[in-house]
């Protein structure tokens, strides 16, 4: 097998959708024993020990999870479609097996986003 070149490695992720790369991602890191997480701030020596606690507790990534698509599953499946960018049999195998998480590890505000345009189409909507 040639080896890929990094820009040959983007383009084929250009290519998946945000559940495709999450699982490959997942796979990755059994596959390497590594972690994917983004870059911890680090905590100058001498600070609160209140202050470091609080700032572990703090939360910057969330789950939109579908809980259930409700009486307009037409409409849900559109927006499942808008936000995660699948195919049709993809998104509505999604909807149908709730309860599923349609965007993982995003920014608090897009996650917002997501659960009241989900809520809007008649999905029941968790964020965790």
């Amino acid at each position: 097998m040639a080896k890929l070149t990094q820009d040959e490695l983007l383009e084929q992720f250009e290519g998946m959708t945000l559940i495709e790369l999450s699982e490959f991602v997942k796979a990755f890191e059994d596959k390497f024993d590594v972690t994917a997480a983004a870059a911890a701030p680090v905590v100058v020596a001498g600070g609160a020990a209140g202050g470091e606690a609080a700032a572990e507790e703090e939360k910057d990534e969330f789950d939109v999870i579908l809980t259930g698509a409700g009486d307009k599953k037409i409409q849900v499946i559109k927006v499942v479609r808008e936000l995660t960018s699948l195919g049709l049999k993809e998104a509505k195998d999604l909807v149908d097996g709730t309860p599923k998480p349609v965007l993982e590890k995003v920014a608090k505000d897009a996650a917002e986003k997501a659960a009241e345009a989900l809520k809007g189409a008649g999905a029941s909507v968790e964020v965790k």
